[in-house]
């Protein structure tokens, strides 16, 4: 299956993997774009979709989990880390932030393409996570627009409203920790209190409601955080 339409952003300072990298998705018909630092990369996000993204962990200016961490509160393209590392702690910082794969360097192209071919099939290829195929008709969500509809209705959100759904429309069915939905949501997550996401979360009940009363998609976890229902 071909995605010679999607742009595949590869952030990586060293040069002959990078290199290595853009031949083996030019080769396979993808579109790379290949960026050093991670302030360049996030340039990036801010003016053009991107249907994946392959980050490395090491970079010059920014390690590589604030780069999807920042990336988080505006996007909820599709990321791969690379890595030098193979440890299990930073396995589970990566998929904690979002990260959809992991690879450890060193690794070969056909394995990287292979794994990004992979996380397609599990995205629209626009860069936005698929909904369930018996969600589809429940949420549309354009993240280029920040725009979520409900049942065919557009929500007016506020920022952080917008922020957090866009997380758990990311991956319905997994709970996310208050801690990790104010990393996500807040630009200055220390300042917020638990709370402020209990508040947030109980406004968006409360529009989704004004839509379908009957309805309750986000499910409470006690102990635990939130999810968003799979059904």
């Amino acid at each position: 299956m071909a995605f010679s339409s999607g742009n595949i952003l590869v952030v990586e300072d060293e040069q002959a993997i990078a290199e290595t990298i853009v031949y083996a998705l030019e080769t396979e018909g993808f579109q790379p774009v290949w960026k050093t630092t991670g302030r360049a990369a996030l340039d990036v996000l801010a003016s053009q979709t991107v249907a994946l993204v392959v980050l490395d962990v090491g970079l010059p200016d920014m390690n590589g989990f604030d780069v999807c961490r920042e990336l988080r509160r505006h996007h909820v393209v599709p990321v791969i880390f690379l890595t030098a590392r193979d440890g299990e702690v930073d396995k589970v910082v990566g998929l904690e932030l979002g990260a959809d794969d992991y690879v450890a360097k060193p690794f070969s192209p056909r394995e990287l393409t292979a794994r990004i071919r992979a996380v397609l099939r599990r995205t629209n290829g626009n860069g936005a996570t698929a909904a369930p195929a018996n969600a589809t008709a429940i949420w549309t969500h354009d993240p280029a627009k920040c725009r979520v509809e409900f049942y065919g209705v557009t929500l007016e959100l506020t920022r952080n409203e917008y922020r957090l759904l866009a997380v758990l429309l990311a991956q319905p069915g997994r709970v996310f920790s208050r801690d990790q939905l104010m990393s996500a949501a807040w630009d200055d997550p220390g300042a917020a209190l638990d709370r402020t996401v209990d508040a947030h979360i109980k406004t968006l009940r409360a529009k989704l409601r004004e839509v379908a009363p009957e309805a309750d998609p986000i499910v409470t976890h006690r102990g635990l955080g939130y999810a968003l229902s799979e059904t």
